[in-house]
């Protein structure tokens, strides 16, 4: 199988990263000749292709990486093929939108934790060819309906909100004197914790976190400040307003 990557800019480099790590062969990687590809070519052994349609013909599977607003135009008069396929990974842009028939177009929302291959990626529809490139990535959601995958989109933005998250935890620790080194990894590997457990364990969510809540405890003091200050109602309406920005026609 050969990949073509059809805009070569920070998330897909990510997904290069991952590739590589995966161990898939670089020649087996078509780059268009834009942003970081020639220097990404010359670094790893990518291939670099003459223009975007050159990339299309010599392709089999094509990530669309470019941004949202381009990527209509992106794919208008390209060579597209039956049996080819197109993983589209800009955000916001409908399947109604990507105009390569006879090819089959993918949507799909990697996190730039693909380079270190555990980016949880949903994507719709479930089609063989995508699933296998994105499984190279960290672990692969193919979800029912592209209204679903709009709602999972959201987890997107949450990444950066908990990178913030996490962020403000270790400036909070290391200004009150602990190691700047050490309260960046326990903030990280916190979270991961945090989101290990869940991830693997089945009882509901409501029940592990009031097992955890101890009455008169640390977790239920700082969760009567969040409550105070808004902040669960906030939230909720971040997830909103991006599910609306990535909904709303234009």
């Amino acid at each position: 199988m050969i990949i073509g990557v059809l805009g070569v800019g920070h998330l897909a480099t990510s997904m290069l990263a991952g590739f590589l790590r995966s161990g898939l062969d670089p020649a087996a990687v078509i780059l268009s000749p834009r942003g970081k590809a020639a220097s990404l070519a010359a670094r790893h052994g990518f291939q670099l292709a003459v223009d975007n349609r050159d990339l299309v013909e010599r392709s089999d599977v094509v990530i669309l990486s470019v941004r949202p607003s381009h990527a209509p135009d992106a794919v208008q008069g390209l060579p597209w093929r039956e049996g080819q396929v197109v993983v589209s990974v800009c955000a916001g842009v409908p399947l109604s939108r990507l105009d390569v028939a006879p090819a089959r177009a993918v949507r799909a929302m990697p996190f730039t934790a693909s380079e270190i291959a555990s980016s949880p990626t949903v994507y719709f529809p479930d089609i063989e060819q995508a699933r296998a490139v994105l499984d190279r990535l960290g672990p692969s959601i193919a979800l029912a309906s592209e209204t679903d995958f709009e709602v999972a989109t959201v987890s997107a933005a949450v990444y950066g909100w908990a990178q913030d998250l996490i962020r403000n935890t270790a400036d909070w620790s290391s200004a009150r004197g602990l190691d700047p080194a050490i309260a960046r990894r326990l903030a990280a590997m916190t979270f991961v914790a945090a989101g290990r457990l869940i991830a693997e364990k089945s009882e509901p969510m409501d029940q592990m976190l009031e097992e955890l809540v101890t009455p008169g405890g640390i977790t239920e003091r700082g969760l009567q400040v969040l409550s105070a200050r808004g902040v669960p109602a906030a939230w909720e309406e971040a997830c909103a307003a991006v599910l609306d920005k990535l909904t709303r026609p234009g």
